[in-house]
């Protein structure tokens, strides 16, 4: 009867370095191309709403999700410059991270003041929402920043912000501007003047406990806070592309 022949140990080690060397270069190359894709495809769905949905019929409720496309140059100048103004006004220079935002955040998180502060960019609420799941973990927030750093290299600031705009939460199975403009102004994100734009953003934080329908006191002074930010910054400027002042000033 023939013997075994024992495998040494080096070479099982080497094994194990040749398969995670695969599995990486393989993560790599299809991380890659599905941020290259969604540089021209548009996201169809996000992990968010499918978690939504499974959280709906847990609660009895039809499955829902509303959501329109909208390109970039029909979005409203009031809801790009909102939303810049409020979530992360060092969107159009930074890289795809604020590092005093998030030292601020961090400090104030350590500090146990009740309240858990983020310090996430635009850039970085794209990447999480677009391809990763909804949750809190420093693995994730790994994944996070290697995918902010993917859509930066690869995407445009606009088409950042033309995917932020159309994939965030804005309610109870609302997702993105033109559905957010449509239930609570019945109307084309396109035509949302300077209030209505502040006051979508306003509820962003939370917007299954706040609503633009029924604002609350708080949300009314975000509103109000959003729109002086928006008139003090002027036109947004991404890029080489620069806005003209709009019009209407309400």
């Amino acid at each position: 009867m023939a013997k075994k022949r024992a495998v040494a140990p080096g070479s099982i080690l080497n094994r194990v370095k040749w398969l995670g060397l695969k599995i990486l270069i393989w993560f790599l190359l299809a991380s890659i191309g599905w941020v290259l894709a969604y540089k021209f495809i548009n996201p169809p769905i996000t992990l968010l709403m499918v978690k939504r949905n499974f959280e709906r019929k847990a609660d009895g409720k039809t499955f829902k999700i509303e959501k329109d496309w909208i390109d970039y140059d029909e979005i409203s100048a009031q809801l790009k410059r909102a939303a810049v103004a409020s979530e992360d006004q060092k969107f159009p220079t930074h890289h795809g991270f604020d590092l005093k935002a998030i030292d601020k955040a961090y400090k104030s998180n350590k500090g146990g003041s009740g309240k858990i502060k983020g310090g996430s960019t635009i850039s970085q609420q794209t990447a999480k929402n677009v391809f990763l799941w909804p949750g809190r973990s420093w693995i994730r927030k790994g994944f996070e920043a290697y995918f902010t750093v993917l859509i930066e290299l690869f995407w445009s600031k606009e088409r950042i912000l033309e995917v932020y705009l159309n994939v965030i939460e804005m309610g109870d199975g609302i997702y993105g501007a033109e559905a957010a403009a449509q239930n609570y102004f019945g109307k084309t994100c396109t035509n949302l003047n300077r209030s209505e734009a502040a006051l979508i953003i306003a509820c962003l934080p939370n917007p299954l406990r706040w609503t633009p329908a029924k604002p609350t006191t708080y949300i009314r002074h975000r509103q109000y806070q959003i729109m002086r930010s928006i008139k003090q910054m002027g036109p947004l400027k991404l890029g080489t592309q620069q806005e003209s002042k709009p019009k209407n000033k309400k």
